[in-house]
């Protein structure tokens, strides 16, 4: 019986200070055409957006010029950086990075969002006796770092207002 004031103030809390759930994007252009994506960063946000129905990607063999927008992708990197050794030498930690550096422009030229560089970092400490395991950790860390990628990617379009 006390719980349903305490969530109804909750609510009202929550509603007066303006915090909402995330909405899906909504994009200034209807067609986008991602050409050389054909793995990593560039094919996932291929698939988020056609999965997302709003916009349509366009085929890799379809010629960039029948989009609205074309988002090159200029670089796509994984490094693997070691950043501690024990006292004997032996690699104790490593850095992993993903850059992904793209431009957005219109298909007669004009430069929407010039040439950014996005880099994403996780920090994994090594094992020589769980080689296998901190394999499939890096693994699975280079795939969360490209989702938070395309993520970030899809609000950077989100946020071109006009063509």
């Amino acid at each position: 019986m006390q719980r349903r004031p305490l969530l109804a103030a909750a609510a009202l809390a929550l509603a007066g200070c303006g915090f909402r759930l995330r909405e899906a994007p909504d994009f200034a252009f209807d067609s986008i055409a991602i050409p050389g994506s054909t793995s990593g960063v560039g094919a996932q946000l291929r698939r988020t957006l056609a999965g997302s129905g709003d916009v349509r990607v366009l085929a890799p063999g379809e010629p960039p010029s029948q989009a609205q927008v074309v988002l090159d992708v200029i670089a796509e990197q994984r490094e693997k950086v070691v950043v501690g050794l024990n006292a004997t030498g032996q690699v104790r930690e490593f850095q992993l990075r993903t850059r992904f550096t793209f431009r957005l422009r219109t298909a007669q030229g004009r430069e929407l969002i010039p040439a950014t560089e996005l880099v994403q970092e996780r920090d994994v400490s090594f094992n020589e006796s769980a080689v296998l395991a901190k394999e499939a950790e890096e693994g699975l860390l280079y795939r969360d770092m490209q989702n938070d990628l395309v993520q970030q990617l899809m609000r950077r379009l989100a946020a071109v207002k006009s063509i």
